[in-house]
Order: structure tokens, then C-alpha cells, then sequence
């Protein structure tokens, strides 16, 4: 069977192509980005798809195309369609909220965070500062502040864009130990590798500054910021595989960020996540390889 993609973000394409043209997969794209007229009395193609869908589609001004997907997952699990990531994992990346609530009924520790609807009700806020403000549906890290008194909470008021959904996070701060976070990758709901993240430079926030990294997670080339480390074991990966499977999540990135006291807080699940192939180094494991082959043997039946 073909493999169908599902995204908005065409660059973000190119390592996964080379990954399944290195393994003989014959594969299709739904780009999104585009306009788009979906026939939902007539049967999907027969094939797999792969939901790359970002959250932080708006950005690129392709605010409305995670809602299409949506749609589109709809349509395709509704005709039984096999779908890696599929409407629950969309709705999980689209929400911070759902994540930390869901995360946190698993038993795994997130940040202390408050929900807010409207910028107007920043100024109630009773979390102590520091502590980090982060928009419901983020992506790249976009939006994301370290509030450090009141005068920079009124300047966010003032001068910044509503969140796209109206829902603002405040979290509280957890300074990293070492000033490094820790981000696991899932493939087939099974652990791949984790890699180690150099959250000192550039922002002096956490846990939201290795998202605020944005585009270096997700670009192709020499970064420095990330390791992936060999032999890496914690008691949270057999939790994270659990909780990945109860969410019907298949490929994932999770973000961990141990304090000096040793307390380990989950803040972020990444449903569309990207391999730093440089950072990968001489390691035997390269995850667009096993991502590619996990398509591979799917579309094999």
C-alpha cells in the first residue's frame, strides 16, 4: 500500500522523503497548506497515513489547516483507513491543557499550571514570579515568555497577540538542572532515543525554552544544543510508552526537565516531532531510518 502524508509544512518533509525513497516506499502527500475540497461520500485511497499536522501552522499563516485535518482524519477513520497519529494525537497536539490534564490522570508529573480564557484575566494570576506564560496551542515555542514581575505581565497585556484559541497556560518555573532537558522519542509507540538539550542559551526559561528553540529542534544541520545520549534508561520511558498507547500516539517526542532537587516535571508531548540528524552523530540509530521503516512495514500489511 502507498503511504499518504498528512502536513502544512513542506520543509519539514524533506528528511522523511529521503528516509522513504532510501526504503523503496512509494508515498503521496495531502499538503494542506493549500485549498482543498474534501468529497466525504467518496472512500479514501487505499494506503497508510501519516498525520504530520503542526500545531504551529499559524504561524505560517495556515491558521485553518489543522482544523481541515482534522477533518481529514475524520474522514479516514471513519472508512476504517490505517492512520499513524490520528484524530486523538491531533487533539492532544493542539492543547497544552489536554496534555497536562491527561498527563497528570497517568500519574506523571507536570509543572503546576493555570488555565486561563481571555489576556484580560492575566492580572488575577496568583503564581508566584518567575513563572512562564505560554499560549494553549503553541508550536515552536511561539509566545512563549518567562514573566518575571508584574511590569513584563502588563507589557504581554499590552503589546501581545491573543493566543489562536483565547487560552493562555501560566506555569510555574522550573529552573533545569545542569541547564539541560531531556526530550524522548517514540516510534511505533516504542522508545527510540533520547536526547539531551542545552536550555542555558539563548532564553533563561524552562521548561518552555527548548521549545522556544523552535526551528533548531526542527532544522536539519549542526546544532550544538543537542546530544542524543547513549544507553539512556528511566523509569519514565516504560510510563511514557503506556501513556502513548492509552492516547492511540504511535510517533512522538516528550519533553522531561529534572530541578536541583532531583523532581522530574513532563511539559511537553510532541505529536509532530522532528530528528536533529546531526546530533545523532555516529549513533547506529537514526530515527528517520526506523521511522521510515515502521511506515514500511505497514504499508506492507
Amino acid at each position: 500500500m502507498k503511504v499518504y502524508i498528512i502536513h502544512e509544512n513542506t520543509v519539514w518533509l524533506e528528511p522523511i522523503r529521503a528516509a522513504l525513497q532510501a526504503e523503496a516506499v512509494e508515498f503521496g502527500e495531502y499538503d494542506l497548506s493549500r485549498g482543498q475540497i474534501l468529497e466525504i461520500e467518496k472512500a479514501p485511497p487505499a494506503g497508510v497515513f501519516f498525520n504530520r499536522m503542526s500545531p504551529s501552522a499559524h504561524t505560517r499563516g495556515n491558521a485553518h489547516a489543522p482544523a481541515y485535518a482534522l477533518a481529514v482524519l475524520n474522514w479516514l477513520e471513519a472508512h476504517q483507513r490505517r492512520v499513524v497519529n490520528g484524530s486523538m494525537a491531533l487533539h492532544l497536539e493542539m492543547s497544552k491543557t489536554q496534555q497536562y490534564l491527561l498527563l497528570e490522570h497517568a500519574g506523571i508529573k507536570t509543572p503546576k499550571s493555570l488555565i486561563i480564557l481571555g489576556k484580560d484575566q492575566l492580572m488575577n494570576l496568583t503564581l508566584p514570579y518567575p513563572f512562564i506564560l505560554k499560549p494553549n496551542r503553541g508550536g515552536k515555542g511561539a509566545g512563549v515568555t518567562l514573566i518575571k514581575d508584574a511590569a513584563a505581565l502588563q507589557s504581554i497585556i499590552d503589546s501581545a497577540e491573543d493566543s489562536i484559541d483565547g487560552i493562555w497556560i501560566a506555569q510555574e518555573y522550573i529552573r533545569a538542572r545542569d541547564g539541560f532537558v531531556t526530550r524522548a522519542e517514540f516510534i511505533d509507540g516504542q522508545f527510540v532515543y533520547a536526547v539531551r538539550i542545552d536550555a542555558s542559551g539563548g532564553f533563561d526559561l524552562c521548561p518552555a525554552d527548548a521549545c522556544a528553540i523552535g526551528d533548531q529542534f526542527c532544522a536539519v544541520g549542526a546544532q550544538s544544543k543537542f546530544e542524543v545520549l547513549q544507553n539512556f534508561s528511566s523509569p519514565l520511558i516504560e510510563r511514557y510508552e503506556q501513556f502513548l498507547k492509552q492516547q492511540s500516539i504511535e510517533v512522538a517526542g516528550i519533553e522531561f526537565i529534572e530541578n536541583a532537587s532531583g523532581d522530574v516535571y513532563t511539559y511537553d508531548v510532541n505529536v509532530n516531532t522532528n530528528y536533529n540528524q546531526k546530533a545523532e552523530g555516529d549513533s547506529l540509530i537514526k530515527a528517520y531510518e526506523v521511522l521510515a521503516k515502521f511506515l514500511k512495514r505497514l504499508s506492507l500489511g
